[in-house]
């Protein structure tokens, strides 16, 4: 029965080390990144008789804004229409690059769990 656990574990321990490659690997992928969020604003013009204040299908826009925390503080940066997809895809980058490491912190917590209970059985 002791052998057919530690066979068990060996197997769990192969499979963590390929799915840990593998993490790395998507890690390796990332392309620039930055936390943030980008808005497209549509903004309502300071004439009275403009279309924009009482049609909000005909306000002026859009804008492109980036809006992150540093330091505490909240910066928001205007942004062209033309680096918006930039700042766009490197927002979705920093998403994938927070859910590729919650999942590597994850497998390494199970793996070192296992290395020890592995490192605990081979002592007896």
């Amino acid at each position: 029965m002791a052998l057919s656990r530690s066979s068990r574990l060996e197997t769990s321990m192969a499979a963590d080390a390929q799915r840990f490659r593998e993490l790395k690997a998507d890690l390796a992928r990332i392309e620039y990144f930055s936390k943030g969020t980008l808005l497209a604003r549509r903004m309502k013009c300071g004439k009275p008789n403009c279309l924009c204040q009482s049609d909000p299908n005909k306000r002026h826009g859009p804008y492109f804004e980036w809006t992150y925390k540093e330091n505490g503080q909240t910066v928001n940066v205007r942004l062209t229409a033309e680096s918006a997809p930039l700042f766009k895809e490197a927002a979705r980058q920093y998403r994938r690059l927070k859910s590729i490491l919650a999942r590597l912190e994850k497998l390494s917590r199970q793996a070192v769990a296992r290395l020890a209970e592995h490192a605990s059985t081979s002592a007896q």
